[in-house]
Order: C-alpha cells, then sequence, then structure tokens
C-alpha cells in the first residue's frame, strides 16, 4: 500500500504544464477501434487507467503502442470480443469499448465496469440506447452481452445527460445505418473533443457540446493523428492548490473557457487570477473568502472539482455551503478533512463547513481519485507532514503528480 508524505511547503511558485485530459482520451482510445487503419492519438497522458485502458484493447487482439505520450491503435479484422472481468473491473471507463465493438464487429460480452466508489453510476442508459439501434441484449450475473447485424440510427433521449452513455451511443452511431438523435445528450468538452476525433476520421456529427446531437452513419470511418485536449480537473487542481498554499503558479497548456465555474468561484473568493489564450496565472496572496457551490453537469460547476473545493473552503473565512447533486456518495473526503481538524457538516448530500485557520497534519486515506487531491490541498495548510494512503486512487488521474508539486515547492515523498 503505497503512501504520499507531504511536508507543508514554505511557497508555492513556478510552472506547470497541465497534461492531456484524461476523461477525452479514455472514449478517444476506443472510438481508434472503428477505423480502419492506423490511428495515432498525442498528448495521452500516463495513468494507471489510461494504462488499463491500453490493455484492454490489447487483449482483445488490437495492435495498441504508446511512446511516450503517444499512443498507436490498429484495429485487428477478427478480435476477441469478450474482455475479461479482471481488468474490466478496474476501469469505470471499460464499458466505453462496447459501442465501437458492437458497431464494428457485431457482438461484445462484457463484464460490468468498476472505478471509483462515488455513488451508483448505471449503465441502463447505454442499454436502453443500444436497444434502441437494434442490439439484442443479454443480461447474466455481473456481464452484459450485445448482437446486432447492423446497428440503426434511432431517436434516444437520455433521462440524464449522462457522459460516458453520450459518448458510447455517439461511438456507436458513428457506423449504424442512418441517422441517431441523442437528445439531452451531456455537453462536457470532452464530449466535443470525442466529436472532433471522430469527424477528423470522416464521421458527421452536428450539435456535439449541446444537449442534442445528431450523427448521420457511415459504413467506413478512416484513421487519422489527433491531439487530446488538455485536462481541465487537472489545471481546477492546481489552481486550488495555489489558493490554498497562497501561492503564485503560472498553468500552462489549457483551455480557460473548459474552467470558467471553477475561475468564476475563485475570483468570489477574492484569488487574483490574470487569463491568457492558453494559460492563467494565479495570485492567491489575498485571504480567502467563503462561497457556495452547487455541483451541475457542465457548464455547471463539475462534481470532479468539489472535493478540491471542500477542501479549500475549510480553509476560507466564513461558511460555505456545498450541494453535491451528481453523485450521492461524493463527500468520502470529508470524515478524512475531518481528521485533520475541518470543521464540516453533512445532511445528505449538503455540506456546511465553517473555515479554520490551519488544518493538522494526519495520516488520511485517499477513498477516490478527487478525494486524494482534496487531501493534499488540505496537507499544505497543516501544521506538520501528513501522510495520504491508497494513492493508487490519485495516480488513476494525475501525471507525475509528486513531480508536478514537488517543482512547484511541495516536498512530496512517495513511500
Amino acid at each position: 500500500m503505497s503512501s504520499y508524505i507531504i511536508t507543508p511547503p514554505a511557497e508555492v511558485k513556478g510552472t506547470v504544464e497541465i497534461s492531456g485530459s484524461k476523461n477525452a482520451a479514455l472514449p478517444i482510445i476506443t472510438a481508434a477501434l472503428l477505423p480502419d487503419g492506423a490511428t495515432t492519438l498525442t498528448r495521452v497522458p500516463h495513468l494507471s487507467d489510461t494504462k488499463f485502458m491500453q490493455e484492454i484493447i490489447s487483449i482483445l487482439g488490437h495492435d495498441c503502442s504508446w511512446d511516450d505520450n503517444q499512443m498507436t491503435i490498429i484495429p485487428a479484422s477478427r478480435p476477441i470480443t469478450d474482455p475479461p472481468m479482471e481488468l474490466m473491473s478496474k476501469l469505470r471507463a471499460s464499458f466505453l469499448i462496447m459501442g465501437p465493438v458492437l458497431a464494428k464487429y457485431g457482438h461484445i460480452r462484457i463484464p460490468y465496469p468498476g472505478g471509483c466508489k462515488i455513488g451508483a453510476r448505471p449503465i441502463d442508459l447505454h442499454l436502453k440506447g443500444f436497444s434502441a439501434m437494434g442490439a439484442e441484449l443479454c443480461q447474466g450475473h455481473g456481464y452484459v452481452e450485445a448482437t446486432c447485424n447492423h446497428l440503426e440510427g434511432a431517436d434516444i433521449y437520455l433521462d440524464f445527460p449522462s457522459v460516458g452513455a453520450t459518448e458510447n451511443l455517439m461511438m456507436a452511431a458513428c457506423l449504424a445505418r442512418g441517422i441517431t438523435n441523442i437528445e439531452n445528450a451531456a455537453a462536457e468538452p470532452e464530449i466535443l473533443d470525442l466529436a472532433e476525433f471522430l469527424m477528423q476520421c470522416g464521421a458527421e456529427i452536428e450539435g456535439a457540446g449541446s444537449d442534442r446531437i445528431t450523427i448521420t452513419g457511415t459504413d467506413h470511418l478512416s484513421p487519422c493523428q489527433y491531439e487530446i485536449i488538455p485536462d481541465r480537473i487537472e489545471a481546477g487542481t492546481f489552481l486550488a492548490i495555489a489558493a490554498a498554499a497562497h501561492g503564485h503558479l503560472d498553468i500552462q497548456n489549457i483551455r480557460p473557457a473548459h474552467l470558467k465555474p471553477m475561475t468564476a468561484k475563485l475570483e468570489e473568493m477574492g484569488v487574483n487570477l490574470t487569463i491568457e489564450e492558453k494559460s492563467i496565472e494565479i495570485d492567491a496572496s489575498a485571504p480567502l473568502s467563503a462561497v457556495d457551490i452547487k455541483t451541475l453537469p457542465y457548464p455547471g460547476f463539475p462534481t470532479d472539482l468539489q472535493p478540491q473545493m471542500t477542501a479549500l473552503l475549510s480553509l476560507s473565512k466564513g461558511t460555505g455551503i456545498v450541494v453535491e447533486t451528481i453523485f450521492e456518495n461524493r463527500f468520502m473526503h470529508i470524515p478524512e478533512l475531518v481528521r485533520m481538524g475541518a470543521n464540516i457538516k453533512v445532511d445528505g448530500r449538503t455540506a456546511v463547513i465553517d473555515g479554520v485557520s490551519g488544518l493538522t497534519g494526519a495520516e488520511v486515506r485517499a477513498t477516490d481519485l478527487r478525494a486524494g487531491a482534496a487531501l493534499t490541498i488540505a496537507a499544505l495548510s497543516a501544521n506538520d507532514a501528513t501522510e495520504i494512503i491508497d494513492i493508487e486512487h490519485i495516480e488513476r488521474g494525475y501525471e507525475n503528480f509528486p513531480e508536478k508539486l514537488n517543482k512547484i515547492g511541495i516536498s512530496v515523498y512517495k513511500k
């Protein structure tokens, strides 16, 4: 069981280069199975999640090579279509292979996916869409099997704007016969990035980034070279790190438009931001004031930045209220923050946070990916070293995290 030992820094200052987006890379890696030929993806972050996805693709018989941050994928003509439970259970996004494999090869038998235990993330919206497109579905103990001769275009309404369901159905629709309309679709930047990749391969997609996406199917897609967008959640995490440490950071290789919910809240808290075309300079020397946050689907405040902001509010003057509307178990980091001296009360999906002047170093557990980031933020204001255990969660989503922290003045020792 690995851990990070973080010593409170004297000063946080420097430059952070943001990696490619994990949440964009995972669906695009699976979408690279749709074209015929070699697709090259650049800025693929080295993470345990992307490594698991590479292993899943490879074990199914596809050629998937990875050099530095460049991944090349050559789909097999006759692949295996029943991936093993062992790999699939490690990664929630593993279910994204269902759409491309079903659409291209006509069959898949797939175990239910794994991932962080932050709440119910049912796959029923995925299956509802595949069924509407003509797939025959059979669900057993721990798996679902789908077959089709050809998927057919369909009108699909999502009961909730699920990112995963939108991505899975959009990929499948690219090789379906006819037109598919996805209504109440997710609008996250990662959805638009997937659409941009698919269109570069020859797909016909309209409306990506809105709540209605229209895909006109084709019988063939061509390979391409594509660069993954920057990771907005990593960028938001480093903004929160700078704010918690009252530091000065230049955060580069980002798309500031993707960070508006975060930057708006930070400015409301009293943080000074200089926003350029591809960078944000943050000066957090002033005291922080509490704000209220409610997580919502994009363009609302992202649930993936809620734990980090909860940690930051623990160090702010006044009382802040956080309402979590996306995942019912997304407050698992709060008992760990309380262990460090945070003053937080939880009632259902609402957390009331009274800011304190500082926290206490302690041994705490990263219960999930973003919880680990929140504990890292809390450790910056502790009176002593903090040990974060179960850092495997953190390494699912942050590339070279200790190295980036050390570079800006935060002492991190991996034990």
